[in-house]
């Protein structure tokens, strides 16, 4: 098999590789060890930036995401039983968020690139990228685990293949530096079948912590409370999760959570992970591969589109007019933003969550970043610039 742009992994970075690479001319394969069923069956919640959204539009994706998903002018910050309404819209020139799941994202890139005849192998296992340091890399697979060897020979190898593919570890281990840091809590969260009990994302660090209340549809709510991440949630009946998100997420001013069946519930730990650089030879890793943020933030989605919005620039310079500049640069562009979205995650996690290890000076800081949020416009506007998506250089 030939391509120009060999692509691992059917997730955000892949799939919207291989959009841009399409609209620019340029051929591209993706493989992904999952089943189609897999990649869209997995519940994943979804912010999209407002350049997110405004990207899916103009790659004509964004009929369903228009129909279907949440627009939010702004967000809500609770704590000692009151709320703050962050004026997200208001503070950034007219800039909203859409909160659109990202399993619904994939459905969408998905029948869009198999209607446009790309090509998506999935179910493949045995993995391996060679030839990354010369001018013929490949990647070899089998399909379903079981089927014979097969080569996609091709001019650049992108690794979207999230923290535990083979891309990143296909970097050797004497030319990367990988940054990490794990949270001493996680998030339990629910899928409950219960009408909204308000119109857009409270943020809340109250009582024993975290809480966080969001939606996935009108009928339909996702919502998540800080917990041990070491915890099973065989521990966590449904009476208790009720419980802490009352205690979390109550007011004094007569505001009432509507309660509802519970029909997921799980526990997942939150870290933060960078690896430098981000490419190798003609190899290139987004996404996942690349670099982890806490959910709080919500960046995850949002910064494997822009991994992949400059390494498709890259690639149409090189095929277009030979230019190795910005492939060259790839890395140190793309990196400039994952700091900072870093950075930014990590100040909505600490700021909002109780860390055991932290002293109450410590915590006595985050109710004074929270309220500086509240009484400051300069650090309302960063918070509301760095959650609507921060531009482009």
């Amino acid at each position: 098999m030939r391509t120009q742009v060999g692509i691992i992994g059917a997730g955000p970075a892949g799939l919207f590789l291989a959009h841009l690479l399409h609209r620019a001319g340029i051929g591209a394969v993706i493989i992904e060890c999952r089943s189609r069923h897999d990649v869209e069956a997995t519940v994943r919640a979804g912010v999209l930036e407002h350049w997110v959204v405004e990207l899916i539009q103009d790659l004509g994706l964004g009929a369903r995401m228009m129909r279907d998903g949440h627009f939010h002018d702004g967000i809500t910050l609770q704590w000692n039983r009151a709320r703050h309404h962050v004026d997200i819209e208001g503070l950034t020139g007219g800039k909203r968020i859409v909160v659109y799941p990202q399993h619904e994202v994939l459905k969408d890139l998905i029948a869009a690139r198999l209607a446009d005849g790309g090509d998506i192998i999935f179910r493949v296992a045995g993995t391996t990228i060679r030839g990354i340091d010369t001018d013929h890399p490949a990647i070899d697979f089998r399909r379903n685990g079981t089927g014979p060897l097969e080569t996609i020979h091709c001019d650049y190898v992108v690794a979207a293949d999230g923290f535990h593919g083979p891309g990143r570890q296909a970097i050797p281990a004497t030319h990367r530096t990988e940054y990490q840091k794990i949270y001493p809590f996680g998030w339990l969260g629910i899928l409950t079948k219960a009408p909204r009990s308000w119109h857009e994302l409270i943020y809340t660090n109250q009582q024993d912590g975290f809480a966080l209340l969001s939606t996935r549809s009108p009928d339909v709510q996702r919502m998540y409370i800080q917990c041990d991440p070491n915890d099973d949630i065989a521990n966590w009946s449904d009476a208790r999760i009720w419980e802490q998100f009352h205690a979390r997420l109550s007011t004094d001013d007569g505001w009432s959570l509507t309660e509802g069946p519970i029909e997921q519930k799980g526990i997942i730990p939150l870290r933060s992970f960078v690896c430098e650089p981000m490419q190798f030879g003609r190899l290139f890793i987004a996404g996942d591969a690349a670099h982890i943020v806490p959910p709080t933030g919500a960046k995850g989605l949002n910064l494997a589109v822009a991994d992949v919005l400059v390494l498709s620039r890259a690639l149409e310079a090189k095929y277009k007019n030979g230019s190795l500049d910005l492939l060259d640069r790839y890395s140190a562009i793309c990196l400039r933003r994952v700091w900072k979205a870093e950075r930014f995650s990590w100040y909505m996690t600490t700021m909002l969550h109780r860390n055991e290890n932290e002293t109450d000076f410590e915590r006595r800081i985050h109710f004074a970043d929270l309220d500086l949020v509240r009484s400051s416009k300069a650090s309302a506007v960063s918070l509301a610039e760095n959650y609507v998506g921060l531009p482009f250089d």
